[in-house]
């Protein structure tokens, strides 16, 4: 065979790949709101970056006929490129081909770029959408899935992972995506669950839609499952490239910097005025945050789960910044079984990922009922705990109104490591509220009182004055300094700065056993 034909036929071979599953399943695709595979990876990636890996593999199936069904690729585009120049890996299921349904061969893609992925120390990135397990390699995908669950897992606090939901992601399929760390969903178009809609009818009698089972809204809302709701492909492909420039390539490295205008002297009079007079009045925390924040820019992640606790991203003079804050505007910002559970795993990412970590305390306590403490509040609210305990980065602490009780302990304070505690001067620490502390502390006062209700008011305001401000816990070294709310953004730059070289370890172990 001439030169010439041996070019042609590396053309040709190439041509069919990129086919994937021909021209009529690429226009239902399109029919169903969705890109195929390549175009996903090219929206996502830098132009002409995309490097592409095992493009000609096929699967080495024999059964059912499936030896005269073979394309290339087999169902999923794998390789490596660059998103703002910094490279990451790939792989995007192509539901053109089989459904993107997972066989042998298809795994084996996943797995070496996936390997590759670790060796270099950069992101991996997976786009999903798929019919799961293809059926007629039988126990050959399901050996596939696990193979993928092992890299999830020995990657874990490795390299970041992301997963893109944008079709079905169904059965086994989606506790890959589980074990990532970031989950972005797509609208109407996606959906995850490990039983679906026909089997819960035919085994509880339950009558679910898909979306209302898995939906991006419901993952989103109620399930914690998934990170982000977005609004189409092209939104969660910008929200990728977001959520990669807030993290580091590996573990080793520090995170991406980025240059700001914003001086770091900035003083807002108006901070000092945010924080109601009346400890009851909600407030919304996060404006206090932008406030705060370079560019007043604040990258919320799981914004519509567990919604009394915030979690997400910023800059502080172009560095990366997490943020973990009690939401008054919520459920007067208690903890509860949910917001502990999205607090600790967030911050053990950024723990992992050498972000520093910033809390904005308004806690005034656990959340009380028998549906948390016969759910395990005791437990859920640990693992925040443990996670703020672990926790090695630079660690900055800001009591803008109440700490109250084991929620005052849990939320960074100075007693688990926290470096730099600060706090407004109308915080409130104590064991409990005025309110509550007043019934038990005067309660022999009080049921000999002639007129009950004014000494209580009495003694309540006496406890607010005596105990509920940030003196005593500064008086005691367990508050580094109370400041003016106005000067939160020059008081946090500075702490970081100090912070910059900071070396902190916990004991040799193999790994720790946090409360799950």
């Amino acid at each position: 065979m001439s030169i010439e034909k041996k070019l042609d036929e590396l053309k040709n071979k190439n041509h069919l790949a990129e086919l994937g599953g021909g021209k009529q399943r690429i226009e239902r695709q399109h029919q169903a709101k969705k890109f195929t595979a390549r175009e996903r990876v090219s929206f996502l990636l830098d132009e002409g970056s995309f490097q592409e890996t095992d493009k000609l593999v096929v699967h080495q199936s024999h059964d059912f006929g499936m030896e005269k069904k073979k394309i290339y690729g087999d169902g999923v585009v794998t390789g490596y490129g660059t998103i703002e120049g910094r490279t990451v890996f790939i792989f995007a299921q192509d539901f053109t081909v089989f459904g993107g349904s997972l066989s042998g061969a298809n795994a084996a893609k996943v797995v070496k770029i996936m390997d590759i992925a670790m060796k270099v120390g950069a992101p991996i990135i997976g786009l999903n959408d798929s019919g799961g397990a293809r059926i007629q390699e039988g126990v050959a995908s399901l050996a596939g899935y696990a193979d993928i669950f092992l890299r999830n897992v020995l990657a874990s606090g490795v390299i970041p992972q992301i997963s893109a939901i944008l079709g079905p992601c169904a059965g086994g399929a989606v506790y890959s995506p589980a074990m990532t760390d970031f989950i972005i969903m797509t609208k109407e178009t996606s959906n995850m669950f490990i039983t679906g809609p026909e089997v819960i009818k035919a085994v509880t009698h339950e009558d679910v839609t898909m979306e209302e089972l898995g939906g991006a809204e419901t993952h989103n809302t109620l399930s914690g499952v998934a990170h982000f709701a977005a609004e189409n492909e092209e939104h969660a492909f910008s929200l990728i490239r977001e959520l990669l420039s807030f993290v580091p390539d590996n573990n080793l490295e520090d995170p991406p910097e980025k240059e700001t205008a914003d001086p770091p002297d900035r003083i807002n009079e108006e901070l000092n005025f945010m924080v109601p007079d009346d400890p009851s009045q909600p407030y919304d925390i996060r404006e206090i945050i932008r406030e705060v924040m370079d560019e007043n820019f604040f990258f919320e992640v799981q914004s519509q789960y567990a919604k009394n606790i915030v979690i997400g991203f910023a800059r502080l003079v172009g560095k990366s910044v997490a943020i973990v804050a009690n939401q008054p505007d919520h459920l007067a910002g208690a903890l509860d079984i949910n917001a502990s559970d999205k607090g600790a795993r967030f911050v053990r990412f950024c723990d992992a990922f050498n972000i520093p970590l910033i809390t904005f305390e308004d806690v005034p306590g656990f959340l009380p009922g028998v549906s948390q403490e016969q759910g395990g509040i005791i437990r859920h609210g640990a693992k925040l705990l443990y996670a703020f305990s672990e926790a090695t980065v630079p660690k900055i602490t800001v009591i803008t109104r109440k700490a109250y009780g084991g929620a005052y302990c849990v939320m960074a304070s100075k007693h688990i490591r926290a470096d730099i505690n600060y706090a407004y001067p109308f915080a409130e620490i104590a064991v409990m509220g005025p309110e509550g502390a007043v019934n038990i502390v005067y309660k022999h006062e009080l049921d000999k009182a002639k007129d009950f209700s004014k000494l209580r008011e009495e003694k309540i305001k006496e406890f607010r004055e005596k105990f509920a401000n940030p003196y005593i816990a500064c008086e005691k070294g367990y508050i580094d300094e109370v400041i003016e709310p106005k000067f939160t953004r020059l008081k946090l730059i500075a702490a970081l700065k100090m912070l910059e070289n900071k070396k902190d370890r916990n004991p040799p172990k193999k790994h720790g056993n946090i409360p799950l």
